[in-house]
């Protein structure tokens, strides 16, 4: 009996910067699904923000990861994640 998977072949692991950037893209994709479906955006961003703190929680521990938001006010202030929107 044959049985076909809907997984990829294994490979060589992209380099970190690699995974960052198709990781983020995979996002944005689901985010515009997400979006075009009806869900707000600031649900979208409460789950996503959720979902990815439980994950360096499991990851890391709850010290490291409060350790790691102790600097985010600083990063929001400072612009790190304000998207700039260029007029021609």
């Amino acid at each position: 009996m044959t049985h076909s998977s809907h997984l990829a072949p294994s490979r060589a692991p992209m380099p970190d910067q690699e995974q960052k950037q198709a990781a983020l893209g995979y996002l944005n994709e689901a985010w515009a699904e997400a979006l075009h479906d009806g869900i707000d955006g600031d649900c979208l961003a409460q789950a996503s923000l959720f979902t990815a703190f439980a994950q360096l929680v499991s990851t890391y521990g709850e010290d490291a990861v409060a350790k790691f938001v102790e600097g985010l006010p600083g990063r929001v202030r400072s612009g790190e994640f304000s998207v700039v929107a260029f007029k021609q």
